[in-house]
């Protein structure tokens, strides 16, 4: 700032001395404030002024928390007009306007309030609501509530108005460091009954169902999550409102609609000190509006997971088969009143097909003082009339057209009467046939068994006498299509990756090299190429794609499909924006990203991954490989457990299994399963210890400084643990006292983990409870197999870590359990 002269010094002290008299809250006529300074609500809640978002160097005037350690914006005035630079100031014009002005007194941004007024101020509220009012009157000319950015607050209101066509909604920034009108949007829709909807690009995206006056019917295991309550108020004319209330005013509570779409209720945790999320919508595949399309019905422990309803069946097969189930279903019989309304053809009357537990499909007409067997009759007298269903606190709710956006849930949800010809239910109306049928149904799916089985036997056979892998696989792959797996062909993925572009790769792996592709439908894939070089063969990849076709979990990479033509065969599985957790951990550049929290989410994430393999899925899974590189990790750095080529299915009543051919990568494999070919549980448990330590440290388990190039990572972590100096492991880019009991309990979980006799180390639910400290009193870990670092002659090691050989031919001489 320049010198002032003496002639224009005494004005600049006499303002000065003005502003110490003004309140910190509001900003007067008289008044300005430039982009150096701000206001403060009158509690210290919000803080009113001028910011850059993250990576950028425009200016916004906006309002954030004032207390809290995390920089979080909930209103931007110029969204739409950012200043360039320094100059910008807030000031009210002579018509009585907020306006946003620059060094050239050009205005950015006005509140654009019709009636002119001379004696107006704004005031800064401990809601964090803005409000332009008249001084003399208090009334109000203008308010931030009205004009929301992408944060919806307590007390604030999203409303709709039919009969004045006005309308208060979020409207999602367009990136993490552009604040200006992104895809999405989120508002409450006035048809017939409130429902909320959130929109991309003007197209229905998500919606929670209708209101029944306490939740809404179609979000899964809805209540009123934590502290906050939602109100909606319909006055059945046209105009509806909601907000929401925090019980405990002491605590920040907010709904987000982040760049992506996702609507977030979060709340400021103060022992995290962090947004915690409370609810997420969408949640999952099936809360994505219509994902199956007319008369589908989403299930997301189907797989698929779209299926059509009873009496219904596939319009385009071929689509479906894809794995694009948006051209929906079709009736397969027709109603009885449409065959009479087109000849003369008489019949019984259609009936009603009773779903449970479902999300009601959307463009539900509302029928006003109707019980429930009008409700039926009513249905049933209206040929146009497809679905009906009666629920507490609306009435009677009925469909017409196509049925969209219907999904099964396992708790909760609603009942809806479907309505079918009477031939659909001739069947259930005839004892004697439903029998017959069971039967035969058991007698021909006990035949197939018997006949697949002896058919893989014999294709094993065939395959040991030298029989070529290629025909073995299309009989394997034809099996698989039994599944619906979509199977791609060889030029799609050529076009999808550029054909096979360098520019494309993303990696290589024991499997061989891994592009990034892009489907015509805009899909972004990683499409994975099996190298007639690789250490893996067919049965491997046969081993993946009838494994992980069958698992569903949110921490698991999910396969799309697979290609197999001529001596090409590929696995497609979603792509993960940040790759694999071992690029970004161990590059000395990029691990900076990865802060304690985003590590300790990952590790989280991977013992929820490995939860659901050894316990909650269909099938007990052993995945016999979990190391960095096969962890991949998503836009927002979650984990997702990939590479089941190596993974075992266990049977009901195994708890451990021997195999004379050990395969795995040196360094994460535990003892018992190395030098015995005994795997389970606890050798997963094992290879996780050792991730968890990498994760911590930073450090590959076999990249040990020069001068304590004998220890393992483990051994390393052992010899601190007894000296008392365990925090020395930890990598320096996360260290944080705040976090210190953190870490410290997740490396004395990562040594019970490396244990050397399996019986010690805990399963991966108790590591769940020790790392969420459900468990307060950790045990005493043992001295870790593997402790000095070593490698056995009579193994193979590939370039990329993995080893192969018979039990009879390791050499257990140079293995130093203790």
């Amino acid at each position: 700032m320049g010198l002032l002269s003496k002639t224009n010094l005494l004005p600049v002290l006499c303002c000065f001395c003005l502003n110490l008299t003004v309140a910190i809250d509001t900003i007067r006529s008289s008044q300005s404030i430039n982009d150096s300074e701000y206001i403060i609500s009158n509690g210290s809640v919000f803080k009113l002024g001028f910011f850059s978002p993250e990576n950028s160097t425009n200016r916004y005037l906006g309002i954030w928390y004032n207390n809290i350690s995390v920089f979080t914006v909930i209103w931007v005035a110029n969204r739409q007009k950012p200043l360039k630079d320094s100059s910008g100031i807030l000031t009210i014009s002579k018509e009585g306007n907020l306006v946003v002005l620059n060094g050239q007194a050009e205005i950015f941004w006005s509140s654009n309030v019709s009636n002119s007024v001379t004696n107006s101020s704004a005031t800064l509220g401990d809601f964090g609501n803005l409000v332009l009012q008249v001084d003399t009157t208090g009334l109000v000319l203008w308010e931030s509530f009205q004009h929301p950015s992408d944060t919806l607050l307590p007390k604030m209101k999203l409303s709709t108005n039919l009969r004045t066509d006005q309308r208060i909604q979020l409207t999602s920034w367009k990136s993490p460091s552009d604040p200006s009108i992104g895809s999405f949007s989120v508002g409450i829709d006035a048809r017939n009954i409130p429902e909320i909807f959130d929109w991309k690009e003007g197209h229905p995206y998500w919606r929670s169902g209708p209101w029944n006056g306490q939740v809404f019917l179609g979000i899964r295991n809805w209540n009123p999550l934590y502290r906050t309550r939602f109100i909606v108020v319909d006055d059945k004319q046209g105009a509806v409102f909601e907000t929401f209330t925090d019980s405990d005013v002491l605590h920040l509570s907010r709904v987000v609609l982040d760049w992506q779409g996702n609507g977030l209720l979060t709340y400021w945790d103060d022992g995290k000190d962090d947004w915690e999320v409370v609810h997420k919508n969408p949640e999952d595949e099936c809360d994505f509006y219509g994902t199956c399309g007319a008369f589908g019905i989403c299930d997301l422990l189907s797989s698929p997971i779209c299926s059509c309803l009873r009496g219904f069946e596939m319009k385009i097969i071929k689509e479906w088969n894809r794995g694009n189930w948006t051209s929906g279903c079709v009736r397969r019989t027709p109603l009885q009143c449409e065959r009479m309304n087109n000849s003369i053809e008489e019949g019984k009357a259609d009936g009603f097909l009773k779903l449970e537990m479902i999300k009601v499909p959307d463009f539900a007409e509302w029928s006003n003082h109707v019980n429930k067997e009008d409700c039926r009759k009513q249905c049933l007298e209206n040929c146009s009339c497809v679905a009906y269903g009666y629920y507490t606190g609306i009435g009677c709710l009925s469909w017409s057209g196509n049925l969209i956006d219907l999904r099964q849930f396992s708790v909760g949800g609603s009942d809806i009467y479907i309505r079918l010809a009477n031939l659909e239910f001739e069947e259930e109306r005839n004892l004697r046939v439903i029998i017959t049928i069971t039967v035969t149904i058991g007698a021909i799916a006990i035949a197939s068994t018997v006949f697949f089985f002896w058919r893989w036997m014999a294709r094993k056979k065939r395959a040991m006498k030298g029989e070529s892998n290629e025909s073995l696989l299309f009989d394997f792959l034809n099996d698989v299509k039994l599944q619906d797996l979509p199977i791609f062909n060889m030029e799609e993925l050529a076009t999808a990756t550029n054909n096979f572009d360098m520019a494309n790769k993303l990696g290589q792996g024991g499997f061989g090299p891994v592009y990034r592709g892009k489907l015509h439908n805009g899909q972004e894939i990683a499409v994975k190429r099996l190298s007639r070089a690789s250490g893996q063969g067919l049965e491997e990849f046969m081993n993946e794609v009838a494994l992980i076709s069958k698992l569903q979990h949110r921490n698991l990479v999910r396969l799309l499909g697979c290609c197999i033509e001529g001596e090409e065969k590929m696995l497609i599985y979603e792509y993960m924006l940040n790759k694999s957790l071992d690029a970004i951990l161990f590059d000395p550049v990029h691990q900076k990203l990865l802060n304690w929290r985003k590590r300790f989410n990952i590790i989280e994430g991977i013992c929820r991954g490995l939860l659901y393999l050894h316990r909650d899925s269909r099938l007990k899974i052993i995945h016999r490989d979990l190391k960095a590189s096969n962890i991949l990790l998503d836009q927002e750095f979650n984990p997702k457990i990939s590479d089941f080529g190596m993974a075992r299915i266990f049977g009901g009543n195994e708890d451990q299994v021997k195999t004379k051919r050990v395969a795995g990568t040196y360094g994460y494999m535990s003892p018992e399963y190395a030098m015995r070919g005994l795997f389970s549980e606890k050798s997963d448990v094992f290879s996780f210890g050792v991730l968890l330590l990498e994760i911590v440290s930073g450090r590959r388990n076999t990249s040990i400084c020069d001068e304590e190039q004998y220890l393992s990572l483990a051994g390393l972590a052992w010899k601190l643990w007894n000296d008392d100096n365990i925090m020395a492991l930890v990598d320096l880019t996360i260290w944080d006292p705040c976090f210190q009991m953190d870490i410290s309990k997740c490396i004395h979980v990562g040594l019970l983990c490396v244990q050397e006799l399996a019986r010690d180390r805990p399963n991966v639910s108790t590591i769940i409870s020790m790392l969420k400290s459900e468990i307060l009193d950790l045990p005493t870990p043992k001295q870790p197999a593997f402790m000095e670092r070593q490698i056995a002659s009579n193994i193979e090691l590939t370039q990329q870590g993995q080893i192969r050989f018979s039990i009879c031919n390791i050499t257990t001489s140079t293995v130093n359990g203790r």
